[in-house]
């Protein structure tokens, strides 16, 4: 009897043991630009529920972090829980991603940005949450457009103009290393930004229409690509050609560019210890290419999602739906001056303190351009390095633009096909 009653208190101990909330252990991949914050948003998560996650650090440049996804996915990997992605990622990898539509409380969805949320409703499942909205901005130095008597361009020709007179007056003032304008036209993804929005503000259209009309092949376009082509070497360095948002963002950071065009997080970086240009910086949508044009700041929403082959999807949804929350948006804001795609934070008096001027944000969210990654699905990859690729090689010389356009089009008829 003695030894039936102590067998049985073991088995009422080892149940209550299995039920017991064990902490949990995810592993989360970060972009290294914001490592420091998701390192915070960690610790937090930690405090709050006791489980840890695992920072990864991803490549510097993002387009890397594409082949190593697709490597551990394919392997069905669980090695990986949260996967960090952009929006033009989603229809890639949408197949490898847990639905969160279910464990995801549905009040936490509905605090997003309708559109930002529904970018990420494929196929009837939601395969990520918004982290922070992104849209191209242009920042300048204010104290050089009131030295000389100018005003914030409103077209790309007046910034060129601005650029050049101000750039050409401070090297005549000892300045020898001032540029009017640094950008990013390197061969890659962030091409594909800029090039949309001067085609897009120009009535160029982006690339390929929703309808998957291919539109790149066409005047305007043309026209965009030509001006953007004459900056090498006059208000923008030889050296742009290997620029992307960092090596752009040193340039202007050192005091050594008039105008930058750049995300929102260069209104955080360029006002901390080591800038040369703090309180220097003034912010403003996109110039047009011709009037009645929208501003067409490139659109680029962040996300977290669940990789479907974790072996810890309730607990990685939690850190989702954690890292994705009010809080923690709050925090990325005041932080580091990431927009938040939770439309509260934008009346927050500790946010409006760090990002005055997040108001005017919404106005060139509403009239951004948005790269075809929602036509071209998984084959938007290989249009967009087709894209960028074409529009590097005529901005270098090595291709003429109106033929070089059509034979772009060419490809993408193609390429689209493949989606």
């Amino acid at each position: 009897m003695l030894n039936r009653t102590f067998a049985f208190s073991l088995s009422v101990l080892a149940l209550l043991a299995g039920g017991a909330a064990r902490a949990e252990t995810v592993s989360v991949f970060c972009a290294s630009t914001e490592y420091d914050l998701c390192m915070k948003a960690a610790d937090a998560w930690k405090t709050k529920t006791g489980n840890e996650a695992k920072i990864n650090k991803m490549p510097a440049l993002l387009d890397d972090a594409i082949p190593l996804y697709q490597q551990l996915l394919a392997a069905k990997s669980t090695d990986v829980d949260v996967l960090f992605l952009d929006v033009i990622w989603l229809g890639m990898f949408k197949a490898n991603l847990l639905d969160l539509s279910t464990l995801v409380p549905k009040a936490s969805q509905d605090m997003h940005f309708e559109s930002t949320l529904g970018a990420a409703k494929l196929d009837d499942k939601l395969v990520a949450m918004p982290a922070y909205m992104d849209v191209g901005l242009m920042f300048y130095r204010k104290d050089l457009l009131e030295k000389y008597g100018k005003t914030p361009p409103k077209t790309w020709a007046e910034l060129t103009a601005t650029a050049k007179e101000i750039q050409d007056a401070e090297r005549g003032a000892g300045k020898a290393d001032m540029w009017g304008y640094a950008w990013q036209a390197k061969s890659y993804e962030g091409l594909t930004c800029d090039a949309i929005e001067l085609i897009s503000s120009n009535g160029g259209g982006n690339i390929i229409a929703d309808d998957g009309k291919v539109t790149i092949d066409n005047p305007a376009a043309a026209e965009a690509i030509t001006m953007a082509k004459g900056w090498i070497g006059t208000i923008s360095p030889e050296g742009v050609l290997n620029y992307d948002e960092e090596a752009s963002r040193a340039v202007f950071e050192s005091g050594n560019a008039v105008f930058h065009r750049n995300w929102p997080y260069v209104w955080g970086t360029s006002h901390a210890e080591g800038s040369a240009v703090v309180d220097k910086v003034g912010m403003m949508p996109l110039p047009v290419g011709k009037a009645g044009e929208k501003s067409s700041g490139c659109l680029g929403p962040m996300y977290y999602g669940v990789s479907k082959y974790s072996s810890k999807p309730e607990a990685a949804a939690s850190f989702v739906d954690f890292v994705t929350g009010p809080e923690m948006q709050k925090m990325r804001a005041v932080d580091a001056a990431y927009n938040p795609s939770i439309p509260a934070l934008y009346t927050d008096a500790d946010v409006l303190a760090k990002i005055p001027f997040l108001k005017d944000n919404q106005q060139a969210f509403s009239d951004s351009a948005s790269r075809p990654s929602g036509y071209t699905g998984t084959s938007y990859n290989r249009v967009s390095q087709a894209f960028y690729r074409t529009v590097h090689d005529m901005l270098s010389g090595g291709t003429e633009v109106e033929p070089g356009l059509k034979d772009l089009a060419a490809k993408l008829e193609k390429l689209k096909g493949s989606r």
